[in-house]
């Protein structure tokens, strides 16, 4: 937790209800343990996509679908999502999540190694919602700026890594270290590259939001 508990708690318990088929996926989610955004990520995705209302969306890391849902039912309508995912045990939990939505045709779930999808496909997309391996981002980031059209989005969650990327490598366990250094390298790289334009926000953990210059 980066933020003060009893405050992310108390802002939380001002949260609506949902769309019911959110919230079974986000409680199925949670109870098998598959990480999913938190709720204050939600809510900032929620009110980013009703002001930025793109049209094409791609997103690196499925999971069980839930993301794309949230993104599918606050985007406009007519947006298309394109979402990647390479654990193999989550991607039939993901189709058939956007099945029980109804979202099939909305949503277009690509399996394989998240850098080499993005080789392979062709832009603009309006958003980028970077959510898969979080020592790889450092590595996704030269797809995802030619992917993204000028004034497009890219928003990179879980950043800041529970405070850890505060820590010096050798505070962090030594499993740990790669992530480490990769994340500092991209939050450093977001702020410097003339291309973008970053904030990095400590909501949730960790929110760093970009506009392409």
């Amino acid at each position: 937790m980066i933020t003060d508990e009893r405050l992310t708690t108390f802002i939380n318990s001002l949260e609506s209800r949902d769309l019911p088929i959110l919230e079974e996926i986000e409680q199925e989610a949670l109870d098998a343990n598959v990480p999913i955004i938190r709720k204050e990520t939600q809510s900032f995705l929620k009110v980013l996509l009703q002001i930025h209302r793109p049209m094409r969306i791609l997103e690196a890391g499925t999971a069980v679908g839930f993301s794309a849902l949230l993104m599918n039912a606050y985007a406009p309508e007519g947006c298309h999502i394109t979402t990647i995912e390479n654990y193999e045990k989550r991607i039939p939990i993901a189709r058939e999540n956007f099945r029980r939505a109804g979202k099939e045709e909305a949503i277009t779930l690509v399996e394989g190694d998240a850098l080499e999808v993005m080789k392979g496909l062709e832009g603009p997309f309006d958003l980028i919602f970077m959510d898969a391996a979080k020592g790889q981002y450092i590595h996704y980031m030269p797809e995802a700026i030619r992917l993204l059209r000028k004034g497009g989005l890219l928003v990179s969650d879980n950043v800041l890594q529970d405070g850890d990327v505060l820590e010096s490598r050798f505070a962090v366990e030594r499993r740990n270290r790669t992530i480490h250094s990769r994340m500092r390298e991209y939050l450093y790289e977001l702020k410097h590259d003339e291309r973008l334009l970053t904030s990095i926000v400590p909501l949730g953990d960790g929110i760093a939001l970009s506009v392409k210059q």
